[in-house]
């Protein structure tokens, strides 16, 4: 077999019948022998049968699983799911326990030992939403706590402490409505954050690396439109070019991300382009608690 994964045209029903609710797809099927003769990878001891999707999984043949569809009504998926394995904080298994790991989840799939993403691209739409669902499963490795030390700076970079950060009384800005703008920038140092009929003035504020709803001048959710320049160390953030060491804080606006509008034009994708190439990857420069290199994140997806 070649080094690149399968891809799979499925033209097989995968919805529960009868069911009336959002979510109804049973994502065991995509491990039964069923869906093993749709996927013809024969076994390399069996040339009887075919391998299942478990099987290609635990044999390095498969690392996700995509797969397409139209969103119409009766046909409920999740973005992505993953089960994931659980980790301490040497990288070590937590025995047999796994979490949920993606962005929502099915607590009856099956699990293969190993992480697996199952994600669904919906037909209507283009390659920027897929990448949303993805970065929405990214948000939920970390918000699982399957790996610690992915959970703690990713926390950190993504704004997932803003009780700490800044004594607001909720930790992300997704706990902001949805309904229009909800931050005011009354100058790139200061926000004014509204929810619940309250207002929220922080003046020597700064976005670090935001999360996939929230590029860091955003106003309310998706937006992707703001001119107005807000200070950001995401460029900058564990890397320490500033004065002092401290990281550089730069006046950012959407400008940053313009380079991608054509190459992931719908939802976030032009903005989770660029957020992701400001996390740490190979050599990255950045350093965690104890000054030592940071260690590269995208490992932690397929852990």
């Amino acid at each position: 077999m070649s080094n690149r994964e399968p891809t799979i045209r499925l033209n097989a029903d995968v919805a529960n019948p009868g069911q009336d609710q959002r979510f109804n797809i049973d994502y065991n099927r995509f491990f039964s022998e069923e869906f093993a003769g749709y996927y013809a990878v024969k076994d390399p001891h069996d040339s009887s049968r075919f391998l299942r999707l478990d099987e290609l999984v635990d044999a390095g043949y498969v690392h996700e699983v995509w797969f397409f569809a139209e969103h119409v009504k009766g046909f409920g998926a999740y973005e992505c799911v993953e089960e994931k394995p659980r980790y301490d904080k040497h990288f070590e298994r937590i025995g047999n326990e796994l979490v949920q790991a993606g962005n929502g989840g099915d607590s009856g799939q099956k699990w293969t030992s190993r992480s697996v993403w199952i994600g669904f691209i919906n037909a209507s739409r283009g390659i920027g939403c897929f990448m949303e669902s993805l970065s929405h499963s990214l948000e939920g490795t970390a918000t699982s706590k399957a790996i610690p030390y992915f959970t703690r700076y990713f926390t950190e970079f993504a704004g997932y402490d803003l009780k700490k950060r800044w004594g607001l009384p909720f930790n992300t800005l997704y706990a902001l409505p949805y309904d229009g703008k909800k931050i005011e920038y009354p100058d790139e140092h200061t926000a004014i954050i509204r929810r619940t009929g309250q207002d929220f003035r922080i003046t020597n504020y700064f976005v670090l690396g935001s999360n996939a709803h929230w590029p860091p001048n955003a106003r309310g959710h998706y937006d992707l439109e703001n001119t107005q320049p807000v200070l950001s160390t995401i460029e900058d953030w564990r890397i320490g070019s500033g004065a002092g060491g401290k990281d550089l804080s730069k006046p950012w606006t959407s400008a940053a991300f313009v380079r991608y509008r054509k190459l992931a034009p719908d939802c976030m994708g032009p903005w989770l382009i660029y957020w992701r190439q400001n996390m740490p990857g190979p050599d990255n420069k950045q350093k965690d608690d104890d000054g030592k290199p940071m260690k590269n994140w995208w490992p932690f997806l397929f852990y």
